[in-house]
């Protein structure tokens, strides 16, 4: 998985802002104020991709995936993470878990910040 992938990915999604958080050397992906992806490090500096999840789908891909553990650093129910390097979990699968993650932080959006988002690619 290649952070250059992951992050031509994100950006193409609808409204969403990147920035780099210099204090925690991560990556991050925001839709409306809200993050819902970021690319960093674990404790040992070992890249991983967090991103939000429904809690059942969250734990059903725990235990189907070796790569994906509960989010670094992260609320444990609602984020997971995946190590860069891993080969077990096919990037079909990251970028369907980006999808989810954008549309989870998108629909807890109000409906005002939606449709301004929604606005934004309109006018383009």
């Amino acid at each position: 998985m290649e952070k250059e992938m992951i992050h031509a990915h994100c950006l193409q999604l609808q409204g969403t802002i990147y920035d780099y958080k210099e204090e925690w050397q991560a990556d991050r992906y925001h839709i409306g104020g809200k993050m819902y992806a970021m690319i960093g490090g674990n404790a040992t500096g070992k890249p991983v991709l967090t991103l939000k999840c429904e809690p059942a789908r969250a734990e059903e891909l725990r235990e189907s995936f070796v790569s994906i553990i509960p989010g670094y650093y992260m609320n444990k129910t609602h984020w997971n993470s995946i190590y860069m390097d891993a080969e077990d979990v096919p990037m079909d699968l990251v970028e369907k878990l980006i999808q989810h993650s954008y549309e989870l932080v998108f629909s807890k959006l109000t409906k005002k910040a939606q449709q301004e988002i929604q606005l934004l690619e309109v006018t383009k």
